[in-house]
């Protein structure tokens, strides 16, 4: 399982660092926050917030946001990410990615990439990227070697 790979210290790290951004996300039209943390392949840990804007969809989700922080700080290569939620109706209170970020994390992870959710009170399941996105279209498509 991907999952085993994460030290107990490691996942705390990406759950504390993911709830921290999602105190600063700026969401006055949904009040749905969501923060994302992405350990890249260097052991650091990137966060993001998503960031509503008035003239949807022009706003900027918050793993996108933790990617973007990831390669400007020089990271290649995502190995986990964790998404906290505010949840919603119909669920248990965790979040997902949506597919657009499902497509973006594809970028800078392989299929087995560790997607790790969490709520206001609790950790969520955990999935690979290959389980949310399922049959992906990758940069190794592109780069047939």
């Amino acid at each position: 399982m991907p999952f085993a790979q994460f030290s107990e210290t490691e996942q705390q790290a990406l759950l504390q660092a993911a709830r921290q951004a999602q105190r600063a996300a700026y969401a006055p039209y949904s009040h749905y926050r969501v923060g994302a943390a992405v350990l890249d392949e260097r052991g650091r840990i990137h966060a993001g917030c998503n960031v509503e804007n008035a003239a949807y969809p022009e706003g900027l989700c918050a793993e996108a946001a933790a990617l973007a922080a990831m390669v400007l700080a020089g990271g290649t290569r995502a190995r986990a990410v964790l998404v906290a939620g505010s949840g919603g109706k119909g669920n248990r209170g965790w979040t997902t990615p949506c597919g657009g970020c499902r497509q973006k994390l594809r970028e800078f992870g392989d299929p087995d990439l560790a997607i790790l959710t969490a709520s206001q009170d609790h950790t969520g399941p955990h999935y690979t990227l290959a389980q949310l996105l399922p049959e992906s279209f990758g940069p190794d498509h592109l780069n047939p070697g």
